[in-house]
């Protein structure tokens, strides 16, 4: 009973906590990108502390020291919606690879938009790898820190989805320090679930893949490395 009314605090906080951070933002849409940005930052920190006092789900982050001054690509294991809630506060400048379905949502879409993230249509072929492509090297030559999710969807604990080869194609085209990232976040705060399981909700940033690796073997490189590391993170 405990956990179902932490849980029910949490969500209840959490999607109203939301609602509310979006709808106050849009007069902010008229201001430059890095206010929003504080405000986003201020977001995560609430919704962290939310997971903290509700749920005792407490956060470990490791291996930041990874992570290199300016542009790179973060790619990331993606279990839960809190991936995608974590980065806001840890980098600069980031910017998401989101699906387009995202950005097309009234008002949360307007706001990604005034971030600057990037879209990528899945049912788009070749067209729009180009145009993420070319997204990602406008976000790279800005200095950003560029996060995507190689599974192109949240996916259960102990589960392997296909890596998708777009990553491969921004990381050729754009140079950039590849660092890939694992978590055990789906164990707590799963996909579509209500439940909010204690514990330690780890963060593992991993060092960067050598660069210059061929299309087939970096991609087998990242998938087992992320794959890897998030098999052997405690639950």
């Amino acid at each position: 009973m405990m956990l179902f009314l932490r849980s029910l605090a949490f969500n209840i906080g959490f999607y109203g906590f939301t609602v509310v951070t979006v709808v106050t933002s849009i007069p902010i849409l008229i201001l430059p990108r890095k206010i929003l940005r504080r405000v986003l930052r201020s977001y995560t920190f609430f919704v962290e502390a939310m997971l903290r006092i509700l749920c005792n789900v407490r956060v470990h982050v490791e291996g930041m020291e990874h992570i290199p001054p300016g542009a790179c690509l973060i790619v990331s294991k993606h279990g839960s919606a809190f991936d995608t809630v974590f980065w806001l506060s840890r980098l600069p400048d980031p910017c998401y690879v989101m699906k387009i379905e995202l950005m097309r949502l009234p008002v949360w879409g307007w706001l990604a938009r005034h971030c600057e993230m990037i879209s990528v249509d899945r049912d788009g072929g070749a067209a729009a790898l180009k145009q993420m492509v070319r997204d990602t090297q406008r976000a790279a030559a800005d200095g950003r820190q560029i996060i995507i999710y190689p599974e192109g969807t949240r996916v259960a604990p102990d589960v392997r989805a296909p890596y998708q080869s777009g990553v491969a194609a921004m990381a050729s085209v754009t140079k950039l320090p590849v660092i890939p990232v694992a978590t055990n976040s789906a164990w707590f705060w799963g996909r579509r679930a209500f439940t909010i399981y204690p514990g330690i909700l780890r963060v593992k940033v991993l060092p960067a893949l050598p660069p210059n690796l061929p299309r087939a073997q970096f991609m087998a490189a990242l998938e087992e490395v992320i794959e890897g590391e998030t098999a052997l993170l405690p639950h």
